[in-house]
């Protein structure tokens, strides 16, 4: 394999993403409001902000993000059937819970629906790191990214939040790099889902990976996003995405 001259992961190229479409959500918020809290140009900016904050793995306090984050590892405990080493998690079956402390918060979530999630995933493999090498025309680019649940023929991503609309996942790139990864690697493994949450309800949004279709994308998603990076290099001050150790 050769050295690669850019690290990138799956979700920064959805904050990529989501950045280049800053007016469309921008509209989609605030378009019809005749009292908007923030006009499209700041939104803009914060949607750039973040993202720069993004590659820079500047540390950020997000409530909904730990709540994934805790549902995730309560799904992957069922699965292994094991303890938690990351945070502290309890049943109450009185009141039909499970609760987990993690950082300063304390969520609690229904059983059924932790034990519906971890019934359909049982014995998938949980949080499996992938990895493959793109050709660019700007080099190689190294994709990679952590996959929530991998069965046999099928991976899987949970995701969770408040509110959810149908296609909200779309647009993402993970059922594009993480088929792209396995496939490079040897595994032919085409059919992703998106396994998604509000705490009450449950969706599904699946999408098959066709190379000939998805990967001219991955290539030209790359591309603009290196074009993005070497313009605002002057902010970008954690340099392993261009494949050099901060120090």
């Amino acid at each position: 394999m050769k050295k690669p001259d850019y690290l990138i992961y799956a979700t920064l190229l959805d904050k990529f993403s989501s950045y280049l479409n800053s007016s469309e959500i921008y509209q989609q918020y605030w378009g019809f409001s005749e009292n908007a809290e923030k006009t499209e140009e700041q939104f803009e900016q914060e949607q750039f902000q973040s993202l720069i904050d993004a590659i820079n793995r500047k540390p950020f306090e997000s409530e909904a993000a730990d709540m994934g984050t805790a549902f995730n590892e309560v799904i992957d405990c069922l699965i292994e059937n094991r303890k938690s080493d990351k945070m502290e998690i309890s049943s109450d079956k009185e009141k039909a819970i499970i609760e987990v402390k993690f950082k300063t918060y304390k969520f609690q979530f229904p059983l059924s629906l932790c034990l519906e999630f971890s019934h359909y995933f049982k014995d998938a493999l949980t949080q499996q790191r992938v990895t493959a090498q793109l050709e660019t025309k700007y080099g190689i680019v190294e994709v990679y990214g952590v996959i929530d649940e991998l069965l046999p023929n099928s991976v899987h991503d949970i995701k969770t939040t408040s509110k959810y609309s149908a296609f909200k996942y779309k647009n993402g790139w993970q059922h594009i790099v993480y088929p792209f990864c396995l496939i490079r690697n040897g595994h032919n493994i085409t059919d992703f889902e998106y396994n998604i949450t509000n705490f009450k309800d449950t969706f599904i949004e699946s999408y098959t990976y066709q190379p000939e279709r998805d990967e001219p994308k991955l290539i030209l998603h790359c591309e603009a996003f290196i074009e993005f990076l070497e313009l605002n290099k002057n902010l970008i001050t954690d340099k392993k995405i261009f494949n050099f150790l901060t120090l």
